[in-house]
């Protein structure tokens, strides 16, 4: 056992983690990424997303989800994550069958100076907890592990997507998913039901519901979920005055995803007094919508306390550091003559590119942070078979060019560089506007 643990405690230590990445939607552009779940500890924001890899003969199922271990990213801006590596991994869990590929939608909370991270997946016993999925628990010290798997799943559980919530009171709630929406109360231990599950009755009768999420705000508790009104899912709510419902079904957090990626799965969270949504959609794979990305975008309430829609973005929220690469694809808004596309159709994860049609084609991107002294150049990552002028702009269509460049006729990328006609400090929205030319492409904007 102690061999055992020893192995377990270095699968944080010797696997990738990464730099911070800079990023808007999807948050992570380097590997697929879903379902996550989204926390504050202390004064970060973690992210426990599921970890979509694409199915082989070999590996899962050809065609469906597959998903063999879970990462950790945090962040103190929103805009730099940082990838703490893999925390689990299926065939070190003693309970998974360790080719199961169903490390599906995780959750994390702390607790009494640990934090316990919450799974499902396949058992190798189906003794058990019978067939199909269960719940296991791993705990560490730290949010970024290493996190130590349980020997056994939490008994009496048969389900997916677990979440937990601890009510102002102390009492911590579980719950989970299986055709129905399930709760059951914690034990002070965090690993044992202290209550038989019941189910959360009052919602949608018709369609599947799965991946609950709760939490409470001015004495209202949100029961949020994704919901089959129709073909795929939408994400939806309800409101009660207790953990344990009964539920009203409130609305429509997000609607239906605009190019049928058929699944969704969230979480909220308040963070420097501003509240998120975090969700998914399949950004990086959008013929395929098994393997999935992570974004998110602010959240807001009525007076009433009902949640406003959240209409989905590129932009997604943070604050984009001038002096970094500025990726006007991740656009706020944009006008109808411009297109955006990938960059190399064979490798999605390159990102995309911004493509202006027509002279006046213009892309917008808000929130960018030129501190308290002035860049005085911009550089430009740019190609067209034609060349053209393209002026950047601050604040609006009509606000004032800071620089303008002339694009050669160009084969391929090329970096061009030009002065700054007036000093730029504080936080501006930027518009690239094309004024000459009828075919210019714009990877990335970065000042200096």
């Amino acid at each position: 056992m102690v061999g055992y643990i020893k192995q377990v405690l270095l699968i944080a230590s010797t696997v990738f983690a990464a730099e911070y990445l800079p990023a808007q939607n999807p948050l992570i552009t380097y590997q697929y990424s879903a379902d996550p779940s989204a926390r504050v500890f202390g004064d970060k924001v973690y992210i426990f997303p599921s970890h979509d890899i694409l199915a082989n003969e070999n590996r899962g199922r050809p065609g469906w989800f597959c998903m063999e271990d879970y990462h950790v990213f945090s962040s103190s801006d929103l805009t730099h994550w940082k990838d703490n590596g893999v925390i689990v991994t299926q065939n070190k869990v003693p309970w998974v069958r360790p080719d199961s590929y169903s490390m599906w939608a995780p959750d994390c909370i702390y607790r009494n100076g640990k934090y316990y991270f919450y799974f499902p997946s396949t058992p190798k016993d189906t003794t058990v907890n019978g067939k199909g999925f269960t719940v296991g628990v791993a705990i560490a010290e730290n949010p970024e592990g290493p996190y130590l798997p349980q020997e056994m799943p939490i008994k009496g559980i048969r389900g997916i997507d677990p979440n937990v919530f601890i009510d102002k009171d102390g009492q911590a709630y579980l719950y989970w998913s299986e055709g129905n929406i399930y709760v059951a109360k914690l034990k002070e231990n965090m690993l044992e039901l202290a209550s038989q599950p019941q189910v959360l009755t009052h919602l949608p009768d018709k369609g599947l519901k799965e991946g609950p999420y709760m939490f409470e705000r001015n004495g209202t508790y949100y029961l949020t979920y994704p919901h089959v009104a129709n073909k795929i899912e939408r994400l939806e709510y309800g409101v009660g005055k207790s953990p344990l419902g009964p539920f009203t079904v409130a609305g429509v957090i997000m609607d239906e995803s605009p190019t049928g990626c058929w699944t969704n799965h969230h979480s909220i969270i308040e963070f420097k007094k501003q509240w998120y949504l975090f969700y998914h959609h399949n950004d990086l794979s959008p013929a395929f919508d098994k393997a999935r990305s992570i974004r998110s975008d602010s959240l807001f309430f009525n007076a009433d306390g009902t949640i406003r829609k959240v209409i989905p973005t590129t932009r997604g929220i943070g604050v984009t550091q001038a002096r970094s690469k500025i990726q006007m694809d991740r656009y706020s808004a944009i006008s109808n003559d411009v297109a955006i596309d990938f960059l190399d159709t064979a490798n999605k994860f390159d990102g995309w590119k911004t493509m202006f049609n027509e002279p006046t084609a213009w892309v917008q991107y808000n929130s960018v942070e030129f501190g308290k002294q002035s860049p005085v150049s911009v550089v430009l990552r740019v190609a067209s078979t034609e060349g053209g002028t393209l002026e950047i702009k601050l604040d609006s269509i009509n606000g004032p060019v800071v620089a303008q460049i002339q694009i050669p006729n160009i084969t391929g990328w090329k970096l061009i560089k030009t002065s700054l006609r007036t000093k730029v400090t504080g936080r501006h929205h930027l518009v690239a506007v094309l004024k000459r030319g009828n075919d210019a492409s714009l990877d990335w904007i970065q000042f200096e």
